[in-house]
Order: structure tokens, then sequence, then C-alpha cells
């Protein structure tokens, strides 16, 4: 071979190299190099994220994804996604993690990571407090006639298909939902545990069914990108650690009602 030919391809092979080593790897070098963390939530899901109408975020898992950014030096940079499109807006690279009340999913690990357990939560029924008794067990909703009210997308959805085929299904806004209840306008919701209380503790007149005897086992975690082990160590090890201080106890005790023992 021509030692002119092989002198360049041997500088292209340099290029390349050094450009590959200035790529990052992981997010965690991305986020670093960076100075900004792209964040992926709904906005609309009390007591762990929601869109306030001036068009800040607030809740636990807000608090929570600044803590994270503030140990990365870096700025927030806030994705607006829905639980229809969140899995969609994940997987595009939007963002380098996703908090929100995020239940654990084998559907949703089949194409992302979770990192590790926030805390357990589980379906309960949140309803008018004078039905309290009406709505006990899943035989009890899964009945002609009961108006059961769901967000479209996610987890609440899924457990409503599953196992609630009989019940009449009606999609609202996570947003509205609550009052549909209220004005009789709707029956039954089912969703997690902790939003139910917090629901309640909100508005007078709504009451969890049993929060503590859950209908579907579940946890919440955020999401992160898949193969990325770097990123979910670091995660994972701010997470144990602010578990460990008490900060993250602090945090979620501001926002979430007591059960009664």
């Amino acid at each position: 071979m021509n030692k002119r030919i092989t002198a360049s391809l041997l500088l292209g092979l340099t290029g390349w190299a050094h450009a590959q080593a200035a790529e990052p790897t992981s997010h965690l070098d991305a986020v670093l190099q960076r100075g900004e963390l792209a964040v992926c939530t709904t906005g609309d899901y009390k007591p762990y994220t929601f869109l306030k109408p001036d068009g800040q975020y607030e809740g636990i898992d807000i608090e929570l994804a600044q803590s994270l950014a503030q140990s990365l030096n870096a700025k927030i940079q806030w994705v607006p996604t829905t639980w229809k499109t969140l899995m969609t807006d994940f997987t595009a690279g939007k963002c380098d993690i996703a908090v929100g009340g995020i239940s654990v999913t084998l559907e949703r690990q089949k194409k992302a990571f979770f990192s590790d357990t926030l805390d357990i939560d589980g379906k309960v029924p949140l309803v008018r407090c004078a039905d309290v008794s009406k709505y006990q067990t899943v035989d009890q909703i899964n009945q002609a006639g009961v108006r059961l009210i769901e967000p479209q997308g996610g987890t609440n959805e899924a457990f409503a298909h599953a196992f609630l085929p009989r019940a009449s299904l009606e999609f609202h806004d996570n947003k509205t939902i609550f009052q549909q209840l209220l004005d009789d306008k709707a029956d039954v919701m089912i969703t997690d545990a902790s939003e139910a209380l917090y629901q309640q503790k909100r508005m007078p007149g709504l009451c969890t069914v049993n929060p503590s005897r859950y209908m579907q086992y579940g946890e919440k975690a955020y999401l992160l990108p898949r193969d990325d082990m770097a990123w979910k160590s670091y995660v994972d090890q701010w997470l144990h650690l602010s578990k460990a201080t008490g900060e993250y106890q602090k945090v979620v005790g501001e926002w979430l009602a007591v059960p009664a023992q």
C-alpha cells in the first residue's frame, strides 16, 4: 500500500477515535458537559408532579429532581409529556430521566431502565365518602352501571381494562377527575394509594377505600435510559444518600397525608 494512502488512513482513524472519545458515552457525562438535566414529566399527577397556571412545576418528584440536578451542578430543562406518550417521548431521547409518580411495569422495563424503588404503592378505589361501603372489592366495582373514570394512558387505565371490563369507563385528565367524582358525574377512580390519600386530604367529600389493602401491588421509580449503567448507578447512589440523610422522607412528608392508624 502506498505510504501516502497509509498515512491518510491513519490520520482518518485517529480523527475518528478522537471524535468518539469526545462524544459522551453516558447520560451522566452528557449532563455534566451540558450543565443541564432534561426531565420528562406529565405535570398532572399530584402529589408527585403538577404544572401550575404560572408555568412552574411542583410536587414530590419535582423537588427531588431539583435535588438531583443540584448534585450535578446542572439546571433543569423540563420536558412536558403525557401518560399516553411517556414511553414514546422517553425512548426518542427527549430526556435523561422521567419522574412524576411513575409505576414500575414489565412493559416499560422492556424499553427502559428503572432507578431503585422509591416507595411501594398500589391500586385502590377513590370514591365519594358516602359510597365507601359500595365499592370495597373488584367484584363490587366490576358491574354494569358503575361509572369508572381514569386518565388515558398509564397503569390506571390498564388496571381498568384488565379487571373492570363490565364497568363503564370514561376518560378525563388528571386535573378534573376528582371534581367529576364530587359532582356525581362518576363513581370510582382506581389510582395509587398515595394519590388517593393526597386527594382525600385536599378535597373533602372524597375517601380512599382500604388504602393499605391494595387491589394490585405496585412500586414507584424513576425512568432511565436502557443500558446506561453509569447513569443508573449515579441516580441510585444519589437516591440512597437522599434516603439515608432524611432528605427524601422530608420532601415526601410535606406532601402526603398520613393514613389513620
